[in-house]
């Protein structure tokens, strides 16, 4: 194998793939990055077993060929070429190593077999749609924060994507943590009618979101029961899906919250950022104390004393006290895009609803907590 590919383009792509790689890996061939070459393209492909990116360049390649190599190493090399650099890759098979050649900079890699990279190919995809890069991002930026980080719920390391019924079918992508909810949904598109739900693992969320941030292509999605394939522009993402059932989220979506305050999204979070700088590092309580037309927000700290704000709002019903974690108030109130507010409660015990007031295709729960 032999090529040669300038060092920005060969940058954005080893960029793309390496993040996949782990950076402790028990089986050494995981660690490596597999390099094909082929008439006039590269491809790169990283996977940990989960989780396999593809990425396909145009180059100019005298000897067609394929290796692995070290993704992070190769990765780092590059990044510290410099700028306009016109790179050379030569595989030598009888020394199992790569030579990468950069103006006066010469690099010598040891390599891998091919035989022993793993693929995720196989297994026939059954649904298959097509989301714009804009609607697929909303749908991950809205609701990943909620993404359960313990590890004993597997179910709930994800995100979980399925086809809702209604007079306007949906579909719905919902990450919650028990603590909080996020369900965001969007009109469903054509070809996922039948779309088994599917929880999508948070390492694929954020690598994908990372990915489509900078295209602007649609997104041709695949599924079956066990695997998602992303596809769009030169890129290549195939993922396992969660082997779990997610909860019925239903369930505590409150129907009967009765009080309702709205008040302006960026006051409103610029004031519990403010509040909560006194509140407990463990707990971050922060309480609303609400009255017609009113809202104070009050945090205490045996350490750090005391701090009070007001704000004011809509809101009519019964004076209510209510505690939240300030920094689940916050998460949420930086997914609102719009400049109004809407928390729809009970009482101090019960889940709160927060949604956009002009944006009713996104919906939160927040649970309370004593203060």
């Amino acid at each position: 194998m032999k090529l040669t590919i300038e060092r920005a383009a060969l940058l954005k792509s080893l960029g793309h793939v390496q993040s996949v790689v782990e950076r402790r890996n028990t089986i050494p061939i995981l660690a490596n990055v597999m390099i094909k070459a082929e008439t006039g393209r590269l491809s790169l492909t990283a996977t940990d077993m989960d989780l396999e990116v593809v990425e396909s360049v145009a180059v100019d390649v005298q000897t067609a060929g394929e290796t692995t190599a070290p993704a992070h190493t190769l990765y780092d090399i590059v990044r510290k070429l410099p700028e306009g650099s016109q790179v050379e890759l030569a595989f030598d098979s009888a020394a199992n190593a790569i030579a990468l050649r950069a103006g006066r900079s010469r690099f010598r890699l040891g390599c891998l077999p091919v035989a022993d990279f793993p693929t995720m190919a196989g297994g026939e995809m059954t649904h298959r749609f097509t989301l714009t890069g804009a609607d697929l991002s909303r749908l991950i930026e809205r609701t990943r924060f909620a993404i359960s980080l313990e590890e004993t719920r597997y179910y709930l390391n994800g995100i979980y994507f399925h086809a809702s019924d209604g007079e306007t079918p949906m579909l719905r992508a919902v990450a919650t943590d028990g603590h909080r909810l996020a369900r965001v949904e969007m009109v469903l598109p054509s070809g996922a009618e039948q779309m088994p739900g599917i929880i999508v693992p948070r390492k694929t969320v954020n690598e994908l979101y990372r990915l489509i941030e900078e295209t602007d292509s649609d997104i041709a999605i695949e599924l079956s029961d066990t695997k998602i394939r992303f596809q769009f522009g030169d890129i290549i993402l195939t993922s396992k899906l969660i082997d779990g059932t997610f909860p019925d989220y239903e369930r505590v979506i409150p129907a009967a919250n009765d009080k309702v305050m709205e008040v302006q999204a960026k006051e409103f979070a610029e004031a519990v950022d403010r509040v909560s700088t006194i509140a407990t590092e463990k707990s971050r309580a922060i309480k609303l104390n609400l009255n017609p037309s009113a809202l104070t927000l009050s945090a205490t700290s045996a350490e750090q004393g005391s701090a009070n704000e007001e704000l004011e709002v809509a809101y009519e019903a019964d004076p209510l006290e209510i505690g939240f974690n300030a920094r689940y108030l916050l998460d949420i109130t930086q997914q609102l895009d719009g400049d109004g507010a809407r928390f729809v409660m009970a009482d101090a015990a019960s889940p709160t609803i927060i949604q956009d007031v002009a944006d009713a295709s996104a919906l939160y729960v927040l649970m309370p907590m004593r203060v």
